[in-house]
Parts: C-alpha cells; sequence; structure tokens
C-alpha cells in the first residue's frame, strides 16, 4: 500500500469518527457541564425516610473524586488502587466489564483519582492529577494515545493536582498544561497532536472543567480558568480574546493553594456569562460582545462564592453552594441579589424535573424544591458507604441517582411508580 492510498484510508476513518454521534451527557455534569439534567422526567418527588433503593453497590475501586459518567448500558469512571490510575467500565447493575491502567496517580493532597471521563464516540478521554491525558478505545480496549503534561509541554502541577475533565468538541480535546508556553492546548482528538497551543496568562491551571459557548454573532469560544484569570480563546485559531481577572488577592500575595481553585464551569445564555468562583471573584455576570471579543461586568456579589460544588441556572435564578458559610444559595441571575439560603452544609448542586439534589460535604444527600429563588428542603438521606471525602458530583441517568464516594460508586432508584 502506498503511502497516499495509507492516508486517504485514515482521512476517511478519522472522517467517519467525527460524524460519531456523541452522548452530551456523558461528561463531567452533563450536557453543557451544566448539571441540570433536563430529559429526566417522572422522577420522586420525595423519598422514604431511609433513602431511595439502592440498585447495585460498588466497592474497592481505589481513591478518587472523579464522578462516574453514563452511556447506554456502560459506566465510566477512574479509581487509584496502589497509587496508579485506572479506567474502569462497568455495566448499569454494577458489574465489572473490563479496567486499563494508565499510569501514576495522585498520591498527597487529597490522594485518589481527579478527572471526570469524557466519551465522544467511541473514544474516551481522561487525565490524571499529574495532569497526563488519555485517550482510549472502548471498543479495542486500549489505550489509543496519551500526553504527559510535564514531560511534552513543561507544564506546572497545581497544589491539589490536575483536576481538569477533557472537553471534546468536533474533532478537538482541550487541556490546560499551566506551562508559560504551552498553557491551554487544543488536541487532535484522533491523535493526540497539537491543533493549537496558547500561552495565555502563562499561569497554573485552575482546576477548571472548560466549556465551548457560541456568541450573538456565530463565533465558538472556549472559556476556561487558570489560577487567577477567567480566559477565553478563540476555538479555531487558539487566539486569546479577553481575560477577567480574579483581583481578590494582590499579585504579591499569590501562591499555590491561595485564591486560585475555579473549579465551576461557567454559565452561558444568550450573550450572558455567569460564573461563581469562591476563591476570586464570587458571584459575577459579564456581557459579551457580538462578535465575542470583548466582555463587560454587569455585576459582582461577594455572597455568592461558591468554589468547587457546580452552579445552576433555573430560570431567573442560579443556585450555589455558600463557602463561607454552610449553605445552599440562590441569586437572581439579572440582578446578582441573593434571594434565599438552606443551612444544609456546603455540597453539590444538580437539578433535574424540576428538583434540586445537593450532595452536602456532611455526607448528606438532599432533595429540594425551589420556587422563584425559594428553597425549601423535602427529603434528605444519608452516605454512609464508601470512604473519605463527600466531594464528588452526581448525576441522573434513566431514573437513576449515580454518587461516588472515594473507593465506592453507588446507584438508587428515584424513578417514580407511574402504575
Amino acid at each position: 500500500m502506498t503511502r497516499i492510498s495509507a492516508l486517504l484510508i485514515l482521512s476517511v476513518m478519522f472522517g467517519s469518527a467525527c460524524k460519531q454521534a456523541i452522548d452530551p451527557s456523558a461528561q463531567f455534569r452533563g450536557p453543557d457541564r451544566s448539571g441540570i439534567f433536563a430529559s429526566e422526567t417522572d422522577l420522586l418527588r420525595q423519598w422514604p425516610d431511609d433513602g431511595p433503593a439502592e440498585i447495585f453497590f460498588i466497592d474497592s475501586i481505589g481513591d478518587g473524586y472523579g464522578s462516574p459518567i453514563v452511556s447506554d448500558d456502560r459506566m465510566y469512571f477512574t479509581g487509584s488502587p496502589d497509587s496508579m490510575a485506572v479506567l474502569y467500565c462497568y455495566d448499569l447493575e454494577g458489574s465489572q466489564l473490563w479496567s486499563i491502567e494508565l499510569g501514576r496517580e495522585w498520591v498527597t493532597n487529597y490522594p485518589g483519582s481527579r478527572s471526570a471521563p469524557t466519551l465522544a464516540g467511541n473514544y474516551l478521554y481522561t487525565g490524571t492529577g499529574f495532569g497526563d491525558l488519555y485517550c482510549v478505545d472502548i471498543r479495542e480496549q486500549e489505550i489509543t494515545w496519551t500526553q504527559n503534561l510535564q514531560e511534552d509541554f513543561q507544564g506546572i502541577l497545581p497544589r491539589f493536582g490536575h483536576s481538569e475533565s477533557p472537553l471534546v468538541h468536533g474533532d478537538k480535546v482541550f487541556w490546560t498544561a499551566g506551562g508559560s508556553e504551552y498553557n491551554v492546548l487544543a488536541l487532535d482528538r484522533f491523535t493526540g497532536e497539537t491543533t493549537w497551543s496558547s500561552e495565555g496568562m502563562k499561569e497554573r491551571s485552575g482546576y477548571h472543567p472548560p466549556r465551548v459557548i457560541t456568541a450573538p454573532g456565530g463565533r465558538e469560544l472556549l472559556l476556561t480558568f487558570s489560577a487567577y484569570h477567567l480566559m477565553a480563546f478563540d476555538v479555531e485559531s487558539g487566539e486569546l480574546l479577553w481575560t477577567h481577572a480574579q483581583d481578590n488577592y494582590p499579585a504579591g500575595e499569590r501562591k499555590p493553594g491561595i485564591g486560585d481553585t475555579h473549579s465551576n464551569t461557567v454559565i452561558y445564555e444568550n450573550g450572558s456569562i455567569w460564573y461563581a468562583a469562591g476563591d476570586g471573584n464570587c458571584g459575577v455576570k459579564l456581557l459579551l460582545s457580538e462578535d465575542g471579543s470583548s466582555i463587560s461586568e454587569a455585576w459582582r456579589n461577594k455572597g455568592f462564592d461558591s468554589y468547587m460544588g457546580g452552579i445552576v441556572k433555573l430560570g431567573d435564578y442560579i443556585y450555589g453552594s455558600a463557602t463561607a458559610q454552610p449553605q445552599l444559595r440562590s441569586i437572581h441571575a439579572q440582578t446578582g441579589v441573593i434571594t434565599d439560603s438552606l443551612m444544609i452544609g456546603r455540597g453539590v448542586v444538580i437539578a433535574a424535573d424540576s428538583m434540586i439534589y445537593y450532595y452536602s460535604q456532611n455526607g448528606n444527600m438532599y432533595l429540594v424544591a425551589y420556587n422563584d429563588g425559594q428553597l425549601e428542603e423535602v427529603s434528605s438521606f444519608r452516605i454512609s458507604k464508601g470512604s473519605r471525602e463527600h466531594f464528588s458530583h452526581p448525576l441522573i441517568h434513566d431514573g437513576v441517582l449515580y454518587l461516588r464516594r472515594g473507593q465506592a460508586v453507588m446507584g438508587y432508584d428515584i424513578q417514580a411508580d407511574l402504575s
């Protein structure tokens, strides 16, 4: 076979792969990383006193904080037994189908896996606390390619390990190396080769799960945080279009672990950007220009200070965990005024079927009703299985609530019986 023929065949193969249906739910916090599982309906409006029925319990997968993802009849997640990162595939009844050892995993400052995988067609993308990015062929159950953050891109690790969940968009996968030259990267998702790189603000990663938005004029932007800036890049060229500085710490006071944790994916809607950076500017609304090349600040509120539990926009209100106070809070999206709070601890917020699901760091899972920014606790149950901190983000798929705690993954039946 000639080299030209081989390249033509590879081109056709990759072109076909690009057209594969990609499940938008099979990534961190679901479609658009919004934390809103809108396709889930007819869910329980109240739970039994001891919680919904447990469908499965998976144990001994190794330390980790990364959420599982679910697509079709499979779930995928990572763990770290014996200081190595392992990718697991299970069926939805809790039986292991296969696993792949990836490489070394983070063993200091909350040891264990961090990154929730992202599935795009037949390829799954996941990273380690050391910033190594892996592409795995789930059909062949083998690693297709890998890139090493430190060796390949001179990346810099943040204090608590690299925690970004890979973002796939078209034929690109985005990754924040955090180095002075290769700071933010777009890689060809089939080969791992660099499509573009930017020096950004030359800052280490901000533990941020990025997303792509479309400006009113049609331009696509990649939004992600480094340690002290929200940054916007042109998706195609990698041009840095604008930044929004986190100005709560003067430059001379900045150091790893101080003011650099920005783990909440931004919300975008009709030219408006909202973010919650509890370790930075806290709650902020930005207005995006028509062509996506500039922003203006509409408001900020220091009281909306979530930094790692996610935020959700439901109607005219945004909901998220407070940091200074152990509360779930609501804020009016247009005015920036805090409207209500529940004293149920710091935690993670997602939503489905007109209800909020709140996984508190104190180990309780709450079902919360909301109405025009007003919050009401409906039900709760205790998460006693698993180990270590209650940090992972839950997800909902086909009437099942999936939850990871340390070495365990659990599934709960929250589908209402309509018979």
